[in-house]
């Protein structure tokens, strides 16, 4: 039942996304997610504490959540299907809905662009600080559409691909068990000292969990691209991330740019390794080059989908 399920979400979020207005009045299951994790940081991650006790913690922290993820879909999955029959894919096709994000990210780049094509550098730098961690105040234009590139490109993994890639395999259950990890990675999988030892467990586990998903994104950004596949074997290994640098590089190598490069956050430059070996001057129509790459590639991921929903 996973793959009409998938390609049904796939085509909600495709149509709907999850609007601003949507998450005011009902939120987000993620939300969740983070509450919990936000109240076992505050409970468990005091500086008092050791650092081994701290990495416990975060374990118990991210098998908690994720404990918690399997069994509500779990729950989901049974309940839908004892009241609904053969109808059952169809309700959750819209629970696994939320745990996309194609159509989000493609709302939050495009204004990026916007901003650039009318000369307005202060607004396109508003708009890309929504949805990079960098420090954004100083940024030019071809810095400005890097990061918006290199941000689509990341985010088409743990957006797109892997959510894809888990419900594929393990249906319902498995997309939110992947959303659950990543939700704590992002919050506390970072190597400050805070959440070094708390944030460990949930840092290596989303490491594994896109381990296969950054692969497979990779090659279909190469695939719709029509190229990229030198780029991506080579530089795939210059990022800090395991997983990111495969989208990332496969999108520098489609679109013939170099992205990454020195970059700022909290006011402290880090020099890091460029990323394809094109032209490092992006602009607007650069990051509307790379949006047009997404959407083939995500309707590569539907043309997928559907290929398992007919075949199995």
């Amino acid at each position: 039942m996973a793959e009409p399920v998938a390609l049904a979400a796939l085509a909600l979020d495709a149509a709907l996304g999850w609007s601003a207005a949507l998450y005011t009045r009902i939120g987000h299951p993620v939300g969740g997610f983070a509450r919990v994790i936000d109240a076992c940081e505050a409970a468990w991650n005091g500086p008092e504490r050791r650092e081994n006790a701290r990495k416990l913690a975060g374990m118990a922290t991210i098998s908690l959540v994720v404990a918690a993820a399997v069994s509500a879909s779990l729950l989901v999955v049974y309940i839908s299907r004892q009241v609904l029959g053969s109808c059952a894919w169809i309700a959750l096709a819209a629970l696994a809905w939320p745990g996309l994000a194609l159509r989000s990210l493609d709302d939050h780049v495009r204004p990026v662009a916007a901003a650039l094509e009318k000369g307005d550098v202060l607004e396109a730098r508003h708009a890309v600080a929504r949805i990079v961690g960098r420090d954004t105040a100083a940024l030019d234009e071809p810095g400005i559409a890097r990061a918006a590139i290199e941000s689509l490109a990341e985010s088409f993994c743990d957006g797109v691909a892997a959510p894809l890639f888990w419900l594929l395999l393990l249906g319902l259950p498995g997309l939110w068990a992947y959303k659950a990890i990543n939700t704590a990675d992002s919050l506390v999988g970072h190597r400050e000292p805070r959440w070094r030892s708390f944030g460990w467990a949930s840092a290596r586990l989303d490491d594994l969990v896109n381990l296969v998903p950054a692969r497979l994104g990779g090659a279909i950004l190469c695939i719709a691209g029509g190229g990229g596949w030198r780029t991506m074997s080579r530089d795939a290994r210059l990022h800090a991330s395991p997983n990111a640098g495969w989208t990332e590089a496969a999108m520098a190598g489609a679109l013939s740019l170099r992205l990454a490069g020195p970059i700022t956050y909290d006011g402290v430059t880090t020099d890091k390794p460029w990323i394809g070996r094109g032209c490092s001057d992006a602009s607007a129509t650069d990051i509307r080059r790379a949006l047009w790459l997404y959407r083939r590639a995500c309707v590569l991921l539907g043309l997928i989908a559907g290929g398992l929903a007919w075949a199995l």
